[in-house]
């Protein structure tokens, strides 16, 4: 895990510096791609990804090493051969990973996230889970596992292809040519992404495009069909926690209302977007039936509560570059303690992007979990090094700013 936040403090300032230079390339040719809410919602989705992640926030079915030890048939040597070899079937379990993610209630619950976004950016490649909290990608790496290729490797290597998935949401990148039938591009990602009736569920690649073509599930972008980008049963929300979980808790209200117990059971694992027959026709929830006609996600505000935003979403990003800074040096109490607070901070001002009241809420959370730190687990102020008085200052004084950007309008 220190490694892991040791790389991060160089992957998210690199992210960042491509996100504005897209939002600066968008101006300067007049075509953006970028809304100012929408675009911090995405990396506030990142923050609270890297901080599960960091935190080790997952319970693991079946380790790779585990896996390894007990199946392989050989073991490959350290060789050129043998990174390609562990690129190729890490990026083979991306893909049915992704395919499961996109065909099953459940899983589409870790990755509805991603396709939040109604705009379409590198930003948006920000928006990753935190409700995937059961690990289970080692038995998709059961081939690797049977070639007897290194742990070390699959280590290294898979943060890597993770970024390596970056550079693909983008608009203004047309198609490439002879690369589309070896690498997913721009083009392809924004199929994935899109809603339109053509394009559902096609191109779940994620670094090669062959597995598509292989597979059944690969799809042009057409000119006659401009993408349009989203989920059909829209979050409505810009808080990351809420669109995180939402798709969890409307199968568990379907499943309670569900009157058949098999129905109970069985919605978790039918395809995306079942429900039983008796709960759709006595609870309705709207899907979006015409893709071209659809609003887009845009509660009003003022300049005020963008200003007011802004500040707290800074405050967060500042705090989580300096936890990442010191993360070698924290216990993993102090670790859990500090990533609470951050994600707390992101919840109230994404809270206030939508003018919630829940803003408040965790603004109040946020102060009463401060409180609770000083009389019960003080030396975590020592550990973070920063005076409590600054922390709690600075909080009340959020909690005010955000009372008051609750009335602009």
């Amino acid at each position: 895990m220190i490694s892991y936040a040791n790389a991060l403090l160089y992957a998210i300032p690199a992210f960042m510096v491509l996100v504005l230079l897209e939002v600066a390339y968008g101006h300067f040719v007049k075509n953006q791609k970028y809304r100012f809410f929408d675009t911090l919602s995405s990396l506030s989705s990142g923050v609270t990804n890297v901080l599960k992640d960091s935190l080790g926030l997952a319970i693991v079915l079946v380790s790779y090493p585990y896996l390894a030890s007990r199946l392989a048939i050989t073991e490959l040597s350290d060789s050129v051969v043998t990174w390609v070899i562990a690129f190729v079937a890490i990026d083979f379990a991306g893909y049915w990973n992704h395919r499961l993610s996109h065909h099953i209630n459940i899983f589409w619950n870790q990755h509805v996230i991603h396709h939040s976004s109604e705009d379409f950016n590198l930003a948006c490649a920000l928006r990753q889970s935190i409700s995937n909290v059961i690990g289970y990608t080692a038995v998709l790496l059961l081939p690797a596992a049977l070639l007897g290729v290194p742990y070390s490797m699959i280590a290294v290597l898979g943060p890597l292809h993770l970024f390596g998935q970056f550079w693909y949401h983008t608009q203004h990148i047309g198609k490439l040519g002879w690369l589309e039938y070896i690498l997913v591009t721009p083009s392809q990602h924004r199929v994935h992404h899109a809603i339109n009736p053509e394009y559902i569920d096609k191109n779940l690649g994620q670094i090669f495009s062959i597995w598509d073509r292989l597979f059944g599930t690969f799809q042009e972008e057409l000119d006659e069909v401009p993408p349009r980008y989203g989920v059909l049963k829209p979050a409505r929300t810009y808080n990351p926690l809420w669109i995180n979980f939402q798709h969890f808790y409307n199968l568990l209200v379907d499943a309670w209302h569900a009157e058949r117990v098999t129905d109970k059971l069985r919605i978790w694992f039918m395809p995306t977007g079942w429900r039983p027959a008796d709960v759709a026709a006595r609870f309705e929830r709207p899907i979006i039936e015409d893709v071209y006609t659809y609003q887009r996600y845009d509660p009003k505000s003022g300049m005020i509560r963008k200003v007011v935003v802004f500040m707290q979403f800074l405050a967060a990003i500042s705090l989580l570059f300096y936890f990442f800074g010191i993360f070698a040096e924290l216990s993993n109490a102090h670790r859990l303690m500090i990533g609470g607070l951050i994600f707390l901070m992101v919840s109230g001002y994404t809270s206030l992007m939508d003018g919630s009241k829940w803003a408040l809420a965790f603004e109040g959370l946020k102060l009463a979990f401060l409180i609770a730190l000083y009389f019960l687990q003080p030396d975590v102020f020592i550990a973070l090094g920063l005076p409590y008085a600054l922390i709690m200052g600075l909080s009340s004084l959020s909690a005010l700013a955000t009372k008051w950007a609750l009335a602009d309008e």
